[in-house]
């Protein structure tokens, strides 16, 4: 992974996504762009799922914490 954030490789994303979607290029150049919009979008869900995976392990963590006395109202 590049070392940018989620929200960077996304907007990187939708820049390229916006000018595909002109139609205005020549095909070497929408091949190319299009090659590093499949990159992108493997990057954004290689995150997606850490941060599933990070949230899954600390929501078990929370699972053996002992309830709190406003929880058992």
């Amino acid at each position: 992974m590049a070392d940018r954030t989620f929200e960077q490789a996304l907007r990187e994303l939708e820049g390229r996504v916006v000018q595909l979607e002109k139609g205005e290029l020549p095909l070497d150049e929408a091949l190319r762009l299009f090659e590093e919009g499949v990159g992108l979008v493997r990057e954004c869900h290689d995150r997606l799922d850490a941060a599933e995976a990070r949230i899954v392990a600390l929501s078990s963590q929370g699972d053996s914490v002992t309830e709190s006395p406003q929880s058992r109202s």
